[in-house]
């Protein structure tokens, strides 16, 4: 039976979306990925592109509140932003439950062809660490 792992990010729309793209994708035949936000608002456009770049399809992917979560078992809950971390309930009972920060590339300003490699750093960052983590290697 696979491992269920919830990613939680403030607004679910980048960093969490991507971790659960790329662990649903590398790790699928181990682990069932799902990700949610202290709130909900859209799945970041340059999110879903650079995982396309890497042939990971998240656009079919939606911004969800932990509201949908509840009552749900999960093995990992991994906070990925401090405030996320500060406010994840604890409703999660008897959990792994983790903080493992990155920095939010949507924060930054400029054109889409300037904050670009900011996101293809941080999900590569976010594929490395979180593969080495939920498979036992040192992140």
């Amino acid at each position: 039976m696979k491992q269920r792992v919830l990613f939680l990010c403030t607004h679910n729309s980048c960093r969490s979306q991507m971790a659960e793209g790329l662990i649903n994708h590398d790790l699928g035949d181990r682990f069932l990925a799902f990700s949610a936000g202290t709130e909900a608002t859209r799945v970041n456009p340059l999110a879903i592109r650079v995982l396309a770049e890497i042939g990971i399809d998240i656009s079919g992917h939606r911004s969800k509140t932990l509201d949908e979560f509840a009552g749900q078992q999960f093995d990992y809950v991994i906070t990925l932003c401090d405030s996320a971390n500060e406010k994840c309930p604890l409703f999660f009972g008897g959990v792994r439950r983790l903080h493992i920060g990155f920095d939010d590339p949507s924060r930054l300003p400029g054109p889409e062809e300037e904050v670009l490699p900011a996101f293809r750093r941080v999900m590569d960052e976010i594929r490395t660490r979180l593969a080495a983590y939920l498979t036992g290697a040192k992140a």
